[in-house]
C-alpha cells in the first residue's frame, strides 16, 4: 500500500525528520520537527486501518442533498438564484436580523492580512528556495495587487503605513505557519484556496474555498474509494462552534463532489500553535446535511418569502452594527466580557 503522508513510522522524538524509509521522505527535507509540529502531525496522521466508506453511503447522500435542492428551487421566483456557502449559512442560522442587514465589507489590515497570508503560504509550497516569510508576503501582495477581485484595488491604495501595517500582520501569520505546521512536501499533494462546488448547476449551487488541503493520489495496490485527503483551515483566535461546522461543510461539499469524503477535517490555531482534528465520519456528514438543509431553508424563508427575523445573541454581537440598539446583544455582551 502507498504510504499515507501522514502516517509515517512514528518517530521516536520531536527532533525527527518523519523519513519514511519505505517510501522517501514524506516531510519537506529542510528542517527537523519542532514540537509543536511534532504534535500538529501526530494530530493529523492516519490512526488504524485505511478508511473506506461505503458506496452506497455516498449515493444516498447526493440523492438526499439532490432532492432537497429541487424541493428549494421551487421556492425560488424565475428570477433568482442562490449561491450558498459557509458564512451564508452560519449567518441565517445565528441572528437572523443580523443575515438580513446590508452588508458594508470594505477592506482593512485585519481582514485583508488573511487572504495576504493564504496566498503566500500558497507561494510557500512551491518556493524554490528556502522561504522567509516576509519575502512570500511580498510576492503575495504584488500578485493580489494587479488582481481586480479580493484587496487587488485596495493593497493599490495604500499609504506606506498602511503597506506595513498589513504586511506586518501577514507577515507575524505566515511565520507561525512555517513555525508550527509540519513543512509540506510535495508528496503530500498540497493545495491551498481550494474550490470546491456542487452541483455544477442549477438554480442553487454550494461552493467553498479551503484553506489547505493535501493527501496522495491511492498507488496501483490501493482501493480508489480510500479517503485519504486532509482539510485544514487557518484561523486565529478563541475556538468556536462555527469552526466545526465550517469544516463539516467542507467535507460534505468534497463527498458531493468526489464521492470520497476526506479522511480528517482540523482547525489550526496560529496563535495557540494547536490543531483540533477530528476523523471525518457518517454522523458528521449527516450532521453537515442537516445543518446545511436548515440554512437553506432559513435564507429563502427570510430573504425571499419575507419571514419576520428572529433576534439571536452570540458571538456576532462583539461586531454587530445593530448591538447597540439591541437589548438582548447588550445582555450577551455583558456576559462574554
Amino acid at each position: 500500500m502507498t504510504a499515507d503522508p501522514t502516517d509515517p513510522p512514528r518517530p521516536s522524538a520531536p527532533s525527527d525528520t518523519g523519513k519514511d524509509t519505505a517510501s522517501g521522505d514524506v516531510l519537506r527535507p529542510t528542517t527537523r520537527l519542532s514540537p509543536v509540529q511534532f504534535r500538529t502531525l501526530e494530530s493529523l496522521r492516519r490512526t488504524g486501518d485505511p478508511i473506506v466508506f461505503d458506496p452506497e453511503l455516498i449515493d444516498s447522500l447526493r440523492a438526499e442533498m439532490g432532492d432537497a435542492l429541487s424541493h428549494f428551487a421551487s421556492r425560488l421566483d424565475d428570477q433568482t438564484d442562490l449561491f450558498i456557502n459557509k458564512h451564508k449559512i452560519g449567518s441565517a442560522l445565528d441572528c437572523e436580523e443580523l443575515h438580513l442587514t446590508p452588508d458594508e465589507f470594505a477592506w482593512t489590515p485585519a481582514n485583508a492580512q488573511g487572504t495576504i497570508a493564504h496566498k503566500a503560504v500558497e507561494l510557500l509550497i512551491s518556493w524554490p528556495d528556502e522561504p522567509v516569510a516576509a519575502d512570500l508576503v511580498d510576492e503575495a501582495m504584488s500578485r493580489l495587487a494587479v488582481d481586480r477581485r479580493g484587496p487587488g484595488e485596495w493593497i493599490g491604495t495604500l499609504s506606506p503605513g498602511d503597506h506595513a501595517e498589513v504586511h506586518s500582520r501577514a507577515t507575524e501569520r505566515v511565520t507561525r505557519f512555517m513555525e508550527d505546521f509540519p513543512p509540506l512536501s510535495r508528496r503530500w499533494a498540497p493545495l491551498t484556496e481550494a474550490s470546491v462546488r456542487w452541483p455544477n448547476s442549477g438554480r442553487i449551487v454550494m461552493s467553498g474555498k479551503v484553506d489547505l488541503m493535501f493527501g496522495p493520489r491511492p498507488g496501483p495496490d490501493d482501493d480508489p474509494r480510500e479517503s485519504r485527503k486532509v482539510i485544514v483551515d487557518l484561523k486565529t483566535g478563541r475556538p468556536g462552534p462555527r469552526h466545526r461546522q465550517d469544516l463539516a461543510f467542507y467535507a460534505l461539499l468534497e463527498t458531493l463532489v468526489r464521492e470520497i469524503p476526506p479522511r480528517k477535517v482540523a482547525t489550526f490555531y496560529l496563535d495557540a500553535g494547536v490543531a483540533e482534528a477530528e476523523d471525518v465520519s457518517e454522523r458528521l456528514l449527516q450532521s453537515a446535511i442537516r445543518r446545511t438543509l436548515d440554512g437553506i431553508h432559513a435564507i429563502i424563508s427570510l430573504e425571499l418569502e419575507n419571514r419576520q427575523p428572529t433576534r439571536r445573541p452570540g458571538s456576532a454581537c462583539r461586531w454587530c452594527p445593530l448591538s447597540t440598539e439591541c437589548d438582548d446583544g447588550q445582555a450577551h455582551l455583558a456576559t462574554i466580557t
